[in-house]
């Protein structure tokens, strides 16, 4: 495995525990959303993330945007954004950001099984 593989593993997983964290602190109406920290720290958790993704995309090569599995996990990517910025950013009613956090968790593990498996469904 190389490093820069392990480096967005890592980041994947420290983004969803901060996601997760974020969304038990927005059920719970905590200020703690309010510190300045809480509200950085994922943006550079997420652009790690999202270069060592462009960094592994650019090895394969143009090519490999033509896979079925990777333009998945794109799509997700999206879905998951979308939702995860409804489920943050306050404006909308507890039930919707709620719903929206879940549904950001599912399209999250929907990510991680098409990068496991290399199959977009995954779940079929």
């Amino acid at each position: 495995m190389t490093l820069i593989k392990i480096i967005h593993m890592s980041f994947a997983l420290l983004s969803i525990a901060g996601f997760f964290a974020r969304g038990v602190l927005m059920i719970r109406d905590s200020a703690l959303l309010q510190q300045r920290w809480v509200k950085t720290a994922p943006h550079a958790v997420d652009t790690v993330l999202l270069l060592s993704a462009i960094i592994l995309a650019s090895q394969w090569g143009l090519a490999s945007l033509g896979m079925p599995w990777l333009q998945a996990k794109i799509g997700a990517l999206l879905v998951y954004i979308l939702f995860g910025v409804v489920a943050i950013r306050p404006g909308r009613s507890k039930p919707v950001r709620i719903g929206a956090w879940l549904g950001a968790l599912l399209t999250f593990a929907y990510m991680v099984g098409v990068a496991i498996t290399k199959n977009p469904w995954v779940f079929a």
